[in-house]
């Protein structure tokens, strides 16, 4: 008898090493669908449950460790505080401990601060750009790599946030590489404007683009705009009355310089940028908008859009101070 007391004891034992706060194992990890934003929110939500559970520093611990129970690939928590101190990054070990308040993707976009308000506001989306793992380590200087990515900030405690993202070609079970309908939507728009645009005279191209019952402005109310290189408005469906106006200065409230970054991409070749922008069908409130654009020669170049909301589903306006 006295035996088996000492086998339960034991099992026991092992029972509840396995489940305390500082194993990694397979069995204790959670299965998020990596083409899921619910997973998604679920999984940083889960992260933020973990420090309330075992204390901020069994968790950092955890969210820096390359084989820990919330990093599973593309799929990771980082941590910061308040005061934007990276506290946690299972693949940018280097920068942990160091003030990224003020990092920027590749595109200007101020993607901490944006996160930061974020949660502090309780919770919720954000989009940007950023590249993703390779062989463990992530290279924030290589731009060619940035991609799209939607990201879920969330606070935990009062003292750090957390956050993680999904790249936009894992949103949908439709295949790798395939992005949300509304994305892909809005970029055949673009491309289909380009090639209009090359094939016709510029004033015919502008006519049809500036025409809100044309080709071009669609279903969905995605619609194109058009530039030229130093910032002037060459033509918008719905903002006729600026049409002519040089708008290279224009900033976004987190400071982004929008056209300029805008008309530098398109003068490079053409691309995504994710910026800061009013959303008409949400009382002219800033939200992100992931857009993209391309060249239609060397004087003049058009892009479009689509708001966070219509890839997240709910409100996405952010909180400006």
């Amino acid at each position: 008898m006295q035996k088996w007391i000492s086998v339960f004891v034991v099992c026991l034992c092992v029972i509840l090493a396995v489940t305390s706060a500082g194993c990694t194992s397979q069995q204790e990890r959670n299965v998020y669908n990596p083409s899921s934003m619910a997973d998604l929110e679920m999984y940083v939500q889960d992260a933020a449950g973990y420090v309330q559970t075992v204390g901020a520093a069994a968790a950092l611990k955890e969210f820096n460790a390359k084989d820990g129970r919330f990093t599973q690939g593309d799929w990771y928590v980082y941590a910061y505080d308040y005061e934007g101190i990276l506290r946690a990054h299972p693949y940018a070990q280097d920068a942990v401990g160091t003030y990224r308040g003020n990092w920027t993707d590749v595109r200007g976009l101020s993607v901490i601060r944006i996160a930061q308000e974020t949660a502090a506001n309780g919770g919720g989306y954000i989009a940007y750009l950023y590249p993703a793992p390779a062989a463990g380590v992530i290279n924030e200087s290589a731009g060619e790599t940035y991609e799209p990515k939607i990201g879920y900030a969330y606070p935990a405690g009062d003292d750090l946030w957390l956050g993680s993202g999904v790249y936009f070609g894992d949103l949908t079970a439709e295949g790798e590489g395939a992005y949300p309908a509304a994305f892909t939507d809005m970029i055949s728009l673009v491309e289909a404007g380009a090639a209009y645009a090359e094939a016709n005279a510029t004033d015919t191209a502008l006519a049809e683009i500036g025409n809100r019952s044309g080709q071009f402005v669609d279903e969905n109310g995605h619609y194109l705009y058009a530039y030229d290189y130093n910032g002037t408005l060459l033509v918008h469906p719905y903002l006729g009355e600026r049409v002519g106006d040089n708008l290279m200065d224009k900033k976004g409230p987190f400071g982004m310089d929008i056209i300029r970054t805008l008309s530098e991409t398109a003068a490079d070749g053409g691309g995504f940028v994710v910026f800061v922008w009013p959303n008409p069908d949400n009382g002219n409130r800033e939200e992100l908008k992931i857009g993209y654009v391309l060249p239609v020669n060397d004087e003049w170049w058009l892009g479009s859009g689509v708001y966070l909301s219509e890839i997240t589903g709910v409100d996405s306006a952010l909180f400006v101070r």
